[in-house]
């Protein structure tokens, strides 16, 4: 069923926004890569796509839901110790691997290093995102990925705090509607 409602950038993390992108339990499910138009609208509210893309890539959103799947397997097996396959992710990083160029800017006099999308594929188009994956996977503590602790939400997080004591996807949302049950709970029985 297409999702309504817009999709959350609350986990402080780009490849855990795109696993994000299928939340809520049961009636409540949404899936905001519902057809192939709605991925390249994820991809540039997520600043990823600055380029104008006319028409979106045949079957992007079939690779998309793909991706999320096996990103959140890996997040996962990677967080219990032990392994995944990670081939679909390599796919996409290959294939959608951006080309680098040094250009010459006259205005500073100086050479710069300039990156392009390879093409306008799906695999280029999702490449930021599995990059984004790679790094989480590589060199960020995976204990710092938390799902939220409210009884009814899903999604996942990358707690930035100084104490590592985040327990809410977002405080306006799940934190303040958990802190407000748990007061009308303790009045109850007080």
């Amino acid at each position: 069923m297409p999702s309504k409602i817009a999709p959350p950038f609350i986990a402080s993390n780009l490849a855990i926004d795109f696993i994000n992108t299928q939340f809520g339990v049961g009636e409540e499910r949404h899936e905001c890569l519902d057809n192939d138009s709605s991925v390249v609208a994820w991809l540039q509210q997520a600043g990823v796509l600055t380029e104008e893309c006319e028409r979106p890539p045949s079957g992007i959103a079939q690779l998309a839901r793909e991706l999320r799947d096996s990103m959140l397997e890996l997040l996962t097996s990677a967080q219990q110790g032990r392994a995944a396959d990670p081939a679909l992710i390599n796919h996409v990083l290959e294939r959608g691997c951006p080309i680098e160029k040094i250009e010459w800017q006259p205005k500073e006099a100086v050479f710069k290093k300039k990156t392009y999308k390879r093409n306008m594929e799906s695999e280029s188009l999702l490449q930021p995102v599995t990059a984004s994956v790679v790094e989480l996977l590589t060199e960020e503590d995976l204990q710092l990925v938390k799902q939220c602790e409210a009884s009814d939400c899903v999604l996942l997080f990358h707690d930035q705090t100084k104490s590592h004591r985040r327990r809410w996807c977002s405080m306006a949302a799940c934190g303040n509607r958990m802190k407000a049950a748990a007061h009308r709970a303790r009045k109850k029985t007080g």
